[in-house]
């Protein structure tokens, strides 16, 4: 049986799993539904049909996802309206007409009458919330949206940094928001605490996904999070904070929310369920690095933008514990490598060529200044590899 909980000033029944539509659709660019196969439509609809069944009505999508919302628009309008709760994110423009052009296109691939939950899609810096919130921008022509009864609630999704996300809460113009955070990333706390100052539903995004690769987890991590699976872990371990409302499952095929499900059940113990869980993985990080390193390595580091070359010395150091610590190699990779080419999404730079570089100026608060430029470069080693691009980008 699904658990539902209250998503803040809405006051929707949230399930605290959501069917994500970023995996299942058949490309990232927008086609003829014809040039659809038969097959990925008949998947997409298994998804769909399996999630509601499980009692995860919450259809989540965007403009950016491709054919996504086209493909949903087969299925949801014939399903009873009043059973769904759908979301599409539209990203913000400078030109509000521009976001308007875009909620008319996702409104018309859906085929609905209105959207239950729109998301500002993509505030990841200052500029894009200027985009959005100044008068007549995007956060205007949503709510003349929500007037005309088009959508119902206004939420925005972020990558950004914990300052810009709190930034954004705090103008308490939103319903919502969706952010990432999960176990191997804690970072946006805070920025969770604000939403529950302000009563927003937090919803999280892709904690399966870049929460570790959590469907395909190294041997060492599996048994590391015995006996419970990474997965299941993490799922458990988000959801013991009452502030987080809703996890994404990306789901490509029906069967993947079977792994997630098994959470379910564990939700009155997680208490007694964590903890030793934690402690393993806490105790190893220690054991591959020792503790001053375990509990001081993130103090004082630079943001890129202080950094030579916008190297992003956190998420570098961040990616080499976890790729030593848990064998998270594949991981860590894949995300080291988005670094230069994701944009605002996952921004600043690898460590190519830092050898050349003094960072002595902007490392003068962190504990570890001496030995931090050789770990950057030996992290780089190890990482590099193809570029890797975003995934609508590919």
């Amino acid at each position: 049986m699904m658990y539902y909980r209250r998503f803040g000033r809405t006051e929707l029944p949230m399930p605290v799993f959501s069917c994500g539509g970023m995996r299942y659709q058949h490309q990232w660019q927008d086609i003829p539904f014809d040039q659809i196969p038969e097959a990925n439509q008949k998947q997409v609809e298994a998804c769909i049909y399996r999630s509601l069944e499980l009692g995860i009505n919450h259809i989540e999508t965007a403009r950016g996802y491709g054919t996504s919302e086209m493909q949903l628009g087969k299925i949801l309008p014939q399903l009873p309206r009043e059973r769904l709760m759908v979301q599409t994110k539209v990203s913000p423009s400078p030109d509000p007409l521009k976001f308007k052009q875009d909620f008319d296109q996702s409104l018309a691939y859906l085929q609905l009458d209105y959207i239950d939950l729109l998301a500002i899609h993509g505030i990841n810096n200052d500029q894009g919330l200027e985009d959005s919130i100044k008068p007549g921008g995007c956060l205007a022509i949503a709510k003349q949206l929500q007037a005309q009864g088009k959508v119902r609630f206004i939420g925005f999704s972020t990558h950004g940094p914990t300052e810009i996300i709190t930034k954004t809460i705090e103008t308490n113009e939103f319903d919502y928001v969706n952010l990432h955070w999960y176990y191997i990333n804690q970072n946006n706390w805070p920025a969770i605490e604000a939403a529950t100052r302000h009563d927003l539903g937090v919803f999280i995004i892709s904690p399966s996904d870049k929460g570790g690769q959590l469907y395909n987890p190294p041997e060492k991590l599996v048994n590391l999070c015995f006996p419970l699976s990474p997965m299941v872990f993490n799922d458990l371990f988000c959801l013991s904070h009452p502030q987080v409302h809703t996890l994404s499952i990306g789901a490509s095929q029906a069967t993947d929310f079977d792994e997630h499900l098994k959470t379910i059940p564990l939700l009155d113990r997680w208490d007694e369920i964590l903890p030793p869980i934690q402690q393993r993985l806490e105790q190893e990080l220690i054991n591959c690095f020792g503790e001053n390193w375990a509990k001081t390595w993130h103090i004082g580091l630079p943001r890129q933008e202080q950094t030579p070359n916008n190297i992003n010395i956190p998420v570098i150091l961040w990616l080499r514990n976890l790729a030593i610590a848990y064998d998270m190699i594949e991981y860590a990779k894949m995300r080291y490598n988005l670094l230069g080419n994701a944009g605002d999404w996952f921004p600043g730079k690898n460590a190519e060529g830092v050898e050349n570089l003094d960072l002595s100026q902007c490392l003068v608060n962190s504990l570890h200044a001496d030995k931090i430029p050789q770990l950057l470069a030996e992290t780089h080693q190890l990482l590099q590899a193809e570029t890797v691009l975003r995934l609508s980008k590919s």
